[in-house]
C-alpha cells in the first residue's frame, strides 16, 4: 500500500526485431519512446536489462535496444517477459495522478465508510480505465475509473470511495442483450 515498495510493470516483450538482439515491447508508458530514459529494467526473476536506445514503432509498441542482447535468438528468448522498474525511480505524480500500481490493494468503500473489497486491478479495453475491485465474496466487479465513479482517492490513507451504482449495491446483476 502506501509507501510500500513496489515494481511497476513498463512493457512486455511481444516479439523480435531485427537479427542484432533488439526487441519489441508492448509499452505501458505515455510515451513509448520514453522507456530509454529508465535505462535499468528487470523481470519478475530478477534479471536486469540494460535498455540503450528505444524507438517508437506502432501505437503503443517501441523497440528496445538491449545491452545484454547481441543476437536475435537471444531476444526471440524473452517473448512475453514483463519488464519493470522499482516505483521508487518514477517521478513523483501531479496533484489527481497516479500510477496504477499506487491504487492496487488499496481499499474500496461507499461514502458511507463500508467496505466494498480491495482495488484489484486498473483496465483499459479501449473505451477508457475500468477499476476492478475484488470483493470479500470473491467475486468481482468492474466499473468505470471516472471521477464521478470514484470521488476520493486517498493513496496516505489506503482507500478510494466509490459511488457505487445501485445495482451493486443491491447485489443484483442484470444481463445486458
Amino acid at each position: 500500500m502506501a509507501g510500500e515498495s513496489r515494481d511497476v510493470l513498463l512493457a512486455i516483450v511481444i516479439g523480435a526485431q531485427g537479427l542484432k538482439g533488439d526487441v519489441r515491447v508492448k509499452a505501458f508508458t505515455h510515451a513509448p519512446a520514453a522507456l530509454a530514459g529508465y535505462r535499468s529494467l528487470h523481470d519478475r526473476q530478477g534479471r536486469h536489462f540494460t535498455v540503450t536506445g528505444a524507438r517508437a514503432s506502432k501505437a503503443g509498441e517501441a523497440v528496445l535496444s538491449i545491452a545484454e542482447l547481441t543476437d536475435r535468438g537471444a531476444a526471440e528468448s524473452l517473448h512475453g517477459v514483463e519488464l519493470f522498474i522499482s516505483r521508487a525511480a518514477l517521478p513523483e505524480t501531479a496533484k489527481d495522478e497516479y500510477y496504477h500500481a499506487d491504487l492496487i490493494g488499496l481499499r474500496a468503500e461507499d461514502s458511507e465508510g463500508r467496505g466494498l473489497g480491495t482495488v484489484q486491478a486498473i483496465h483499459n479495453y479501449g473505451a477508457g480505465d475500468v477499476i476492478e475491485i475484488a470483493r470479500v465474496d470473491g467475486d468481482s466487479i468492474l466499473l468505470p475509473f471516472t471521477r464521478e465513479t470514484v470521488p476520493v482517492i486517498e493513496i496516505d490513507k489506503s482507500r478510494i470511495v466509490v459511488a457505487v451504482p445501485e445495482d451493486v449495491e443491491t447485489g443484483e446483476h442484470g444481463n445486458v442483450e
